[in-house]
């Protein structure tokens, strides 16, 4: 629906004055809860959902019994992700005939698709507000139309808005930051939902950026993470833009999510290796081992090319961190191409993969392909391919076992009472003993041990 204001009214002024008036007449501010689904760049989306929130007087609670607003920002990557939200859309329902005043809404690229909008129309009544990935800006008027003028709004435009560089995004994470550098893609990969719900690629003038990773350095954060659906098509050049965020004064370390092989270029890697700052590691998403798959899925590359960026980092630095994305699965694909994905594995020996069965999105070229291929087959090839890269990371993850590296303590850990994760410089786990006060400090951890998912230490010279 389209959104109609009375012109005398600011929806900003009047959030602000509605929850001013509950707050005088309950003693508490309204309280908004914002669930991220997804990738790194939905918990971005969030934050700045808290931060335009905060602006107009909501405070903010992980218990769907506390809040007045709730807010679903959604993921629509892989079939299971729109499940959990349906789900937890389901379980809201009985919330809401017990507090009918209480908002619900989903917003993100689950929400930017029309069919899925329908469906909420038609099943989720309790669901009040709808608004897709190109409807942020709009927040304050699509809750004044909620709660002003009690209407179920559903807003799926799909012009992309002017990036706002003055955003405030609200962080719970006090010393590592997610910095969106652009937004959209344009690769249109054929199982990829995401240029269909994000648009075309949008980047973030140099100097916002650069301004916003010094103010977040001045504030204290250590690590600062890079954010674009595909980092290496930032218009106005990403290792440039690497260059100049690592001249900052500080202590903090640079990573940065995601890079698409088709253009991994030289420089880039140049970069990455020339910058004390930027974390010697590198996402490189493979998707698939074979050259007729990665044509089907449209990659733009090949595994020969593949394999030379691979080989000219690890010329220059031997031991360099790479990780992976890997789709078991596509449509058409063989046992035997498959396997390809498992030599490639082996050969380039990464630190972690990420993999997932094929999951089919309505819209995508390939969602119309054949597949032949039966969930179990699938589920029994992932188990392989896990068990490949177990042994696989197993062995490569030797080659820390007596250095010392450098830990970004982020919590308590997993083995224990009394120890402590974070990740070294390439991004591996560490799990060392310590106390919880060294949360956001960098430690020198010397390694002790390798397993499959993790390394063990202890401090240095403690």
């Amino acid at each position: 629906m389209m959104i109609s204001l009375d012109n005398q009214t600011d929806p900003e002024l009047f959030l602000t004055s509605h929850n001013e008036s509950v707050y005088r007449m309950t003693g508490r501010r309204p309280l908004a809860l914002i669930h991220s689904f997804g990738c790194q760049q939905n918990v971005s989306d969030g934050e700045r959902l808290m931060g335009r929130l905060a602006k107009v007087g909501y405070g903010f609670t992980k218990d769907p019994e506390e809040a007045s607003l709730i807010i679903y920002n959604t993921c629509a990557v892989r079939e299971n992700a729109e499940d959990r939200v349906y789900g937890n859309l389901g379980d809201l329902k009985a919330l809401k005939e017990r507090k009918p005043e209480l908002v619900i809404g989903i917003c993100g690229c689950m929400a930017q698709q029309k069919h899925v909008a329908d469906k909420i129309k038609g099943s989720y009544r309790q669901v009040d507000l709808v608004f897709g990935t190109f409807a942020y800006n709009e927040l304050y008027r699509l809750l004044y139309e909620v709660i002003a003028n009690k209407k179920r709004v559903f807003e799926q435009s799909e012009k992309p808005t002017d990036i706002d560089e003055e955003f405030v995004q609200l962080r719970e994470n006090k010393f590592q930051a997610f910095v969106p550098i652009m937004y959209g893609c344009n690769n249109f990969c054929t199982y990829c939902i995401v240029p269909y719900v994000r648009g075309r690629e949008r980047s973030r003038v140099p100097g916002s950026v650069i301004s916003e990773v010094r103010q977040l350095v001045s504030e204290g954060y250590k690590e600062i993470t890079l954010l674009g659906q595909n980092v290496n098509s930032y218009s106005y050049g990403f290792p440039q833009l690497l260059r100049d965020i690592n001249a900052i004064e500080g202590d903090f370390r640079i990573r940065f999510m995601s890079s698409h092989p088709k253009d991994a270029s030289d420089e880039l890697l140049d970069t990455i290796l020339g910058c004390e700052k930027v974390c010697k590691s590198l996402h490189l998403p493979l998707q698939a081992g074979s050259d007729r798959i990665l044509k089907a899925m449209n990659r733009s590359y090949d595994t020969e090319k593949y394999l030379k960026i691979v080989d000219y980092i690890r010329r220059r630095a031997p031991e360099f961190s790479l990780t992976t994305d890997i789709i078991v699965g596509f449509p058409g694909e063989t046992y035997e191409e498959f396997c390809m994905t498992k030599d490639i594995i082996r050969q380039v020996k990464y630190d972690n993969i990420y993999s997932f069965v094929y999951s089919r999105r309505s819209g995508t070229p390939a969602a119309k392909l054949e597949d032949s291929i039966s969930d179990k087959q699938k589920g029994l090839w992932l188990r392989e391919l896990l068990l490949e890269q177990r042994n696989t990371s197993s062995e490569w993850l030797q080659r820390f076992v007596g250095k010392t590296a450098r830990v970004l303590a982020e919590g308590e850990g997993r083995t224990g009472a009394g120890y402590l994760t974070g990740k070294n410089d390439e991004g591996i786990i560490v799990e060392f003993e310590g106390d919880i006060s060294l949360k956001g400090q960098f430690v020198n951890v010397n390694i002790t041990k390798a397993m499959n998912w993790a390394l063990m230490g202890e401090i240095a010279d403690k």
